[in-house]
């Protein structure tokens, strides 16, 4: 979803398209600097080991093209390699933004965004509920089973303000022009819009991926 005028983003892997090993080497060749992908001007620091290629998908809980996209993110993750890096990472466009930034931080310190990931994204675009203020999450994650309080005091903490303050940084870095989108290795930046579709941007991702770890 763009910060102005929002992109539209599919949600299948074309891994799963049935696509013929003659069709993705003309997909490889067709990857461009510029029309799939854009090289950052200046690196951004990650935080993955040394040796590990970090993956960043850039998001907003609201966002309906996010939501489309997280099936097939799901299944792209289950079969990265284990030198790939994935995080996620909530963006703020605005201050709007910034009480599902918090959301996303608390689950992750619960460790429990495997579980509520996609039951927030439910949430939201299936059952229209409106999870766009403090109250209104901890109302809701009460319900998922999660203590309110150690919520809200998790929700309020100085580690989870941190982190939040950080991902908005992180998205400035990548010059995030929209989500969902994808950062790969602190270098290169894709997004649906440039790709073509979130398919395409994934496989762009594993493209570039493969060329970090070349070296190149």
């Amino acid at each position: 979803m763009k910060r102005r005028a929002f992109s539209a983003a599919a949600s299948t892997l074309i891994a799963a398209a049935g696509w013929t090993a003659a069709e993705v080497q003309a997909q490889v060749r067709k990857i461009e600097e510029g029309t799939d992908f854009l090289a950052l001007p200046k690196p951004v620091p990650v935080e993955a080991p040394k040796g590990k290629v970090e993956v960043i998908e850039f998001f907003w809980y609201n966002c309906p093209h996010c939501n489309a996209f997280e099936p097939a993110l799901e299944a792209w993750v289950k079969r990265l390699p284990k030198d790939v890096a994935f995080k996620r990472v909530p963006v703020a466009f605005d201050d709007s933004f910034v009480p599902q930034q918090r959301l996303f931080y608390v689950l992750e310190a619960m460790n429990k965004v495997d579980a509520l990931q996609a039951k927030v994204f439910n949430a939201i675009h299936t059952e229209k509920q409106d999870l766009k203020t403090q109250d209104k999450i901890a109302v809701w994650v009460e319900k998922q089973g999660i203590n309110k309080a150690q919520f809200l005091e998790l929700y309020n903490s100085f580690s989870v303000s941190t982190k939040a303050r950080k991902a908005s940084q992180l998205q400035d870095a990548y010059k995030v022009s929209g989500v969902p989108a994808l950062g790969i290795a602190g270098r290169f930046y894709t997004d649906g819009s440039l790709a073509g579709s979130m398919d395409k941007a994934l496989y762009v991702t594993d493209f570039l991926s493969e060329q970090v770890r070349k070296g190149r």
